[in-house]
């Protein structure tokens, strides 16, 4: 293999690791190729997107003239979305099972208390689902009152009071039901689902993402081996900790020789959610490695104006498993409030979900950090943010009461 340039990228290969989403992997294919074409007309460089490559079954590939030079990034999403559709129940009362279980796992633990200390805005999100699905539940129970005592009330009717309690029966569940088939606009459900699985072994990976995650370490080893002048793994929300844990596999395995410049940038994310549980030792060995690598470049880009991400808090220092000498990550902010026009930011004022996925869309008055460049830009990561200091409002405070490592 010819030798590379260590901060030129002619040929990049990219694995993207979304956040808990059932979706299929096409919806970030599409979010790339529109978001793409806007910060290119933007900034003024050219971006096309063709069909993915042969070897990769999900993503496509990027041809980009950007800053004088032609790069061509093969994109390919690492899935697990499989493994989220499977983890969400149908059944109401599922979702409230999971509230009880999820609630318990956080207070008991006294995770809940300490991540409200770290960052209110992602442990209120957390609330959000719990508020909807106990408001759901009562005006369900009210809708269940009301139909029993009417029905009670009719004259002359056999039975009155146990057809009145069938009825409030039926009322509860057919509210609650209408309540769950709207939840694409409450998404009280999904996010309940979500902090689900996060707590469901008190912070330990469930055993079908232990194995998916392995195959992710495995398809990035791959991708070592290749002909690329970098390999970059982006990880997004929940996607930002199981990129830590593949790559921490990556890592201790030892990189090729000659291996391609090696990546992360991990974007709006959320591991104190898991790192502060207390059986997450798998995830907190993981984070101390993958700081004490010079392995590789990592990135850590979120914005206060994420209510959904625990923004500029230092992944590592505030899990509590700081190594005595760190090469990572560099905590930067996106800056919403520089980078995005007073229109846009009106118009999410409180689409939050929306604000969370803006890491992966076009900024008005791009700085240091636009994906579409990071992605498919002619300077490695390493490169792009050399010399680049953190940002001052970083929290690097160690909040986590438990700190014992796999």
């Amino acid at each position: 293999m010819a030798e590379r340039d260590t901060d030129q990228v002619r040929r990049r290969r990219v694995f993207y690791i979304p956040g808990y989403d059932p979706i299929p992997p096409r919806r970030y294919r599409e979010l790339y190729r529109r978001e793409g074409a806007t910060q290119a007309a933007i900034s003024g460089y050219g971006l096309e997107l063709t069909p993915r490559p042969a070897g990769i079954a999900q993503g496509w590939e990027v041809q980009a003239r950007i800053e004088g030079a032609e790069v061509v990034a093969e994109v390919e999403v690492l899935v697990w979305s499989d493994i989220v559709r499977a983890s969400m129940g149908q059944s109401v009362a599922g979702s409230y099972l999971r509230l009880i279980r999820t609630g318990w796992a956080y207070l008991h633990s006294g995770a809940f208390v300490r991540l409200m200390r770290l960052r209110r805005g992602p442990a209120i999100v957390a609330l959000y689902p719990v508020a909807v699905l106990l408001g759901q539940l009562a005006l369900a129970l009210a809708a269940a009152v009301v139909a029993a005592g009417m029905v009670a009330a009719v004259p002359g009717l056999p039975y009155a009071g146990l057809v009145g309690l069938v009825s409030g029966a039926l009322a509860l569940g057919a509210v609650l039901h209408l309540f769950r088939r709207a939840d694409r606009r409450f998404f009280a459900h999904y996010l309940m689902h979500d902090y689900a699985f996060t707590a469901q072994s008190g912070g330990a990976w469930p055993p079908a993402l232990e194995v998916r995650m392995a195959e992710f370490a495995a398809r990035i080893n791959a991708a070592l081996r290749g002909n690329y002048d970098e390999v970059l793994v982006v990880g997004h929300s929940s996607g930002a900790h199981l990129a830590v844990s593949a790559l921490a596999e990556v890592i201790r395995a030892g990189l090729p020789p000659g291996a391609p410049a090696l990546g992360f940038l991990s974007l709006g994310q959320v591991v104190p959610m898991v790192s502060f549980l207390p059986e997450a030792r798998r995830l907190r060995a993981d984070l101390r490695d993958l700081a004490g690598s010079d392995a590789l470049t990592w990135v850590d880009v979120s914005a206060p104006g994420d209510p959904c991400a625990f923004a500029l808090c230092d992944p590592v220092a505030v899990s509590g498993v700081a190594p005595a000498v760190r090469h990572g990550p560099l905590v930067i902010s996106a800056a919403f409030r520089q980078t995005l026009s007073p229109a846009r930011l009106r118009a999410m004022r409180w689409r939050f979900f929306r604000r969370h996925i803006q890491y992966l869309c076009a900024f008005d008055q791009p700085g240091d950090y636009d994906y579409f460049r990071i992605t498919a830009g002619p300077a490695t990561l390493a490169a792009r943010f050399a010399g680049r200091a953190p940002s001052k409002s970083r929290i690097e405070r160690a909040e986590n009461r438990h700190t014992d490592c796999a």
